[in-house]
Parts: structure tokens; sequence; C-alpha cells
């Protein structure tokens, strides 16, 4: 599933491309054809994500809410000499021109949810949702006082949208191992210095993913050239310490990384750097 920094790149690039100006808005599929009808021409004032929600914002406080789910994507094709006829089950598509400029139009297809609602749903659906890192409004100690009471392992708090937004698999795995801490960690067990700490990292580490489209958590003390090994290969791309990486020598310690299934995912960490926590109260 795509995480956070995916839907905020993807909402900026809809707003390049498309806001400020009239838009084809259509259904080739078909499953949103009646709603694709009454926006059809209208002006889309911008896009906007929270989490790993996408908003489009039509004039009239007329606003699509997506995501994208598991398989989802929204393909922004901005400048092309002509358009193509769609291809595949495209759910919405949107087609528009700047001034003197090329057209544009994007594609989605494999959403679990693309559904035309108002300012007051849109508002719901946020009001669910857990402080997102890549908001400036977000308030972390929102999601503080709910890991600082809970029982639950910080590895699946981290992962609850109801309690940060945006966070996925990758991120989760990564600012862990970043911070030495072992997934199964109880969240009422973190000093609010610790959680402070990963809010902040996560806040980095999610901005850049933004900028580069990709997710790079290793320190430059360890990113291929600085060590001297073969970039990583996989089809998320991104250099990383322990996501995806199980039964691989960890890029500090070399110990093997180890994964396991925690909040319907596969989990990875070091055994070393992220040491089972003990209670001093029980030593």
């Amino acid at each position: 599933m795509p995480e956070g920094h995916t839907l905020r790149r993807l909402a900026d690039e809809i707003s390049g491309t498309f806001a400020g100006a009239p838009v084809r808005v259509s259904s080739p599929q078909g499953r949103f054809a009646a709603e694709a009808a009454l926006l059809d021409g209208a002006t889309l004032d911008g896009a906007d994500s929270a989490g790993k929600h996408l908003f489009l914002e039509f004039e009239g406080d007329r606003i699509v809410h997506i995501h994208l789910g598991l398989i989802g994507g929204f393909a922004v094709h901005p400048a092309v000499t002509e358009v193509p006829p769609p291809v595949g089950a495209v759910r919405l598509r949107l087609i528009g021109r700047r001034p003197g400029g090329d057209p544009a139009y994007a594609d989605l297809r494999g959403a679990t949810q693309c559904e035309l609602v108002g300012p007051q749903a849109r508002d719901a659906v946020v009001a669910k949702l857990g402080p997102d890192p890549l908001r400036p409004d977000a308030d972390p100690d929102r999601a503080w006082a709910k890991i600082s009471r809970s029982d639950r392992s910080i590895g699946e708090l981290l992962m609850d949208q109801g309690i940060l937004a945006g966070v996925g698999n990758v991120y989760r795995a990564e600012v862990l191992f970043r911070h030495r801490m072992h997934p199964l960690r109880p969240g009422r067990t973190l000093r609010r210095s610790q959680f402070l700490a990963i809010w902040a990292d996560l806040v980095e580490l999610m901005a850049d993913g933004v900028r580069v489209g990709r997710i790079d958590t290793v320190r430059p003390e360890h990113t291929p050239e600085a060590m001297g090994r073969a970039p990583r290969v996989d089809d998320h791309g991104g250099e990383v310490y322990v996501y995806r990486r199980a039964g691989q020598p960890c890029l500090v310690c070399g110990s093997l990384v180890r994964t396991d299934v925690l909040a319907g995912r596969n989990s990875f960490w070091c055994p070393q750097c992220q040491r089972v926590f003990r209670s001093r109260a029980l030593q």
C-alpha cells in the first residue's frame, strides 16, 4: 500500500498540473460515471492529502475522496502531445490544458475508494486520523497521548492510522531501526523524548520521500558508495536498513535481519541493534 509520502507527492503533482483551470472528468470504466458527469468542465481548485487519503477539491465544495488501497495507482501525465484512449479499468480520468500549453491527463486505476463528497464528509475522514508527519498543522502530542497509555507494541501503534497517519510498513521498520527500538516494545514504556525523536525523524524522512519519490533511510555512512557495496535492487526502490532484508547482514553490526508478522504485515528488525525491551522494574 502506498505510504503517506506517495499521496502527498501525488497531491502536489495533481495541483501543479490541473489546479486553477477547468478539467474534463470522465470514468471510462463506468463505476464513477454519474459523479464524473457532475464534475466535468469544473475548475479543480487543488488536491490535498491526509495520511493515505487523497482529496481532489473542485469548485463548489465538491471533493473526490480517493484511497488507493493495496493495488491502486493514479498516473499523472503533465504534458503530452495527444491524450491517448484509456487502457484498462480507468475509474477516473482527468484531462486538462494550461493556456497555450500541452494537454495533460491523469488516470486512476485499482483504487478501493473513489467517491464524491462534501467538506463535512472530508473533515470526518480526517478527524479519524492521527497526526500526519507531512502536514504542518500536525500535533505529535495527539499521538503521544495514545501511545503513552498503550500496552500495544510500538510496531503496531506506528501502523495504526488513527494514531499516526501516513506511516506504512517501510517507514515503521526503518524508523524503529534508526532509533534502536525493538518493534515489540510496549508503547507505554517509551519516554516522551524517545517518541518525539521518532516523530522528528519521520517528518524528515517522509518529506525527503516527497522530494525524491522513493524511501531512502540509510545515513551517509551506510550508503552503497560509502560502504563499497552494491545498490539495493527492489521494486520499492531506495536504500534501507532492514525492510525486506530478512536473512541479510545488518549494515551496521552484521547480524542477520529477522522478520515476523506484526499487525498483519511483515515486520523487520536487527536482533543486535534492536534488543528486546526489558523493564528495569523486572530486573
